[in-house]
């Protein structure tokens, strides 16, 4: 039932009087969320707790949901493994989509996550304001709080376009399912959320590192004005982070990105999800959901620099396509950086050769347990967010200007765009290769509305060529392959089960 995860799982501890009725008297040897919120520390862990979730967000479901879902990535078929329908339906854009519905996997468990990362947050901002410690670190942790409110919300919204709108501790079972709000209605929550929280978080020059800034807010609330063409708004706060938050381009653009251990949250950082490498639990291991296959040992070595590398068969996901490789123009610094190639022996396809996200393939000590953070937002975003607002408000040669910044840092001359709608395309295709595999391309493709344009030609050359899209000889695509060309997807098939609103 929806309360199982809304309400009983507030945060990551054992809480009691879940069943409805059942006490009315807090029992005095276990935690409730009405004995525990109480001291500087217990908000301390309950906002640690918050953050929990992106980790198995972004290394399991948002890459496939949100970049494999777009023309940027597809699956390596590999038929001596067998089909993963849920995974390879999203690629595919063959979601099965009936009444509002999905019983898509990758579906259920984002959308659950992000109720996960809603709930705690509810937990936090219902008490906080009443308990005593010091009202700095108060602030910092409820600016925490609301951020990672609206970041659950913005991903939602944009993933399914209405949702139930939970903003206090679900209880009992008569208010865990509410109804759909509208998209209008969860934008303004997120702009409420975002915009308290860029006043009460730290900047990063002052905030612990990994933790939600100011400026991360700022950028948030800026990603949502871009959503909904609020394009003087976006100027607005872009400019902001540019001039007081301390954000820069690392001059390196393989150094934008976090190793296993160092390089974290670095100066062109401004939000990113945390990993540890180690026994802790805290780590990822991305690079081996991606890595086409089978891949022998000595084939994945030199990949991920491991002392016990162990061969791999899978149907592996998230492989660059042939149509973004073409996207990089000649001397772009970022496509060496982003795709690596790789021969593997054992596979039917004919040439043996898959490119594979080179990005995310840093050298480590474990077999399939690595460290690096993944990016959320970087300083270029922001940039590039300012010429895009700046150009639709008819000034593309200022639009030119930051454009051109994350083009100098990639090795590539001046934009040569001097119109707006040639400076439109400009910005669209930096995007593409300044943020490939960090999940943008889907949500660029939705709010510009240009999914059955760009996906409906896409999906017509992995019909007409299927061996260009690693299938090997004998495969195809499946026959409903690109029928399902809409910008939301469906909601949770099992959530509907729970509610009579969907």
């Amino acid at each position: 039932m929806k309360i199982k995860y809304i309400g009983a799982c507030m945060l990551a501890l054992t809480l009691a009087g879940c069943n409805e009725g059942f006490l009315s008297v807090l029992p005095e040897t276990e935690l409730t969320t009405e004995t525990f919120f109480r001291t500087q520390a217990d908000f301390q862990q309950g906002v640690n707790a918050i953050y929990a979730p992106l980790r198995q967000m972004f290394n399991e479901r948002a890459w496939v949901l949100e970049e494999m879902h777009s023309d940027n990535t597809y699956y390596a078929r590999n038929t001596l493994f067998g089909a993963v329908d849920a995974t390879e339906n999203v690629a595919d854009f063959a979601v099965p989509t009936a009444n509002g519905t999905t019983p898509n996997d990758n579906v259920l468990v984002q959308y659950r996550l992000n109720y996960l990362i809603i709930a705690r947050a509810n937990q936090v901002l219902a008490t906080i304001d009443q308990a005593d410690f010091d009202s700095a670190i108060k602030s910092n942790l409820k600016g925490e709080a609301l951020f990672l409110r609206a970041f659950a919300y913005f991903d939602l919204v944009r993933l399914f376009g209405k949702v139930p709108l939970h903003l206090t501790p679900v209880t009992g079972r008569e208010d865990a399912a509410k109804p759909l709000a509208s998209t209008e209605d969860i934008y303004a929550q997120i702009k409420t959320d975002a915009e308290l929280a860029s006043t009460l978080l730290l900047n990063k020059a002052k905030q612990q590192a990994g933790r939600a800034t100011s400026g991360a807010a700022k950028t948030l609330l800026a990603n949502l004005y871009l959503t909904q063409k609020k394009w003087t708004d976006v100027e607005r706060l872009t400019r902001e982070v540019i001039t007081n938050d301390g954000y820069t381009l690392m001059p390196d653009y393989n150094n934008a990105f976090s190793f296993t251990s160092s390089n974290k949250n670095n100066q062109e950082s401004v939000f990113e999800i945390q990993y540890m490498e180690g026994a802790a639990g805290f780590n990822g291991n991305q690079i081996y959901r991606f890595l086409p296959a089978p891949i022998k040992s000595e084939e994945l070595s030199p990949i991920v620099g491991t002392a016990n590398p162990q061969g791999l068969s899978q149907e592996s996901n998230n492989i660059p396509t042939p149509d973004l490789i073409a996207a990089y123009e000649e001397g772009d610094k970022r496509k060496d950086i982003s795709i690596g190639y790789v021969t593997l022996s054992g596979s039917l396809v004919t040439n043996k050769r898959y490119p594979y996200i080179k990005k995310y393939a840093r050298t480590h000590a474990l077999h399939n347990n690595t460290g690096q953070n993944w990016p959320v937002y970087r300083y270029s975003e922001v940039l590039l967010f300012l010429a895009e607002a700046l150009n639709e408000q008819g000034k593309p040669a200022e639009a030119a200007t930051y454009i051109n910044q994350v083009r100098t840092r990639a090795g590539l001359s001046a934009t040569t765009a001097t119109s707006q709608t040639a400076m439109r395309e400009a910005i669209f295709k930096e995007r593409r290769v300044e943020l490939a595999f960090e999940n943008k391309r889907w949500f660029d493709l939705t709010r510009t509305g240009r999914v059955k344009e760009i996906i409906g030609a896409y999906g017509a050359k992995v019909k007409a060529n299927p061996a260009a899209y690693y299938f090997p000889p004998g495969a195809v695509p499946p026959n409903n392959a690109f029928t399902v060309l809409d910008d939301y997807y469906g909601l949770p098939a099992v959530e509907a089960a729970l509610t009579p609103h969907f």
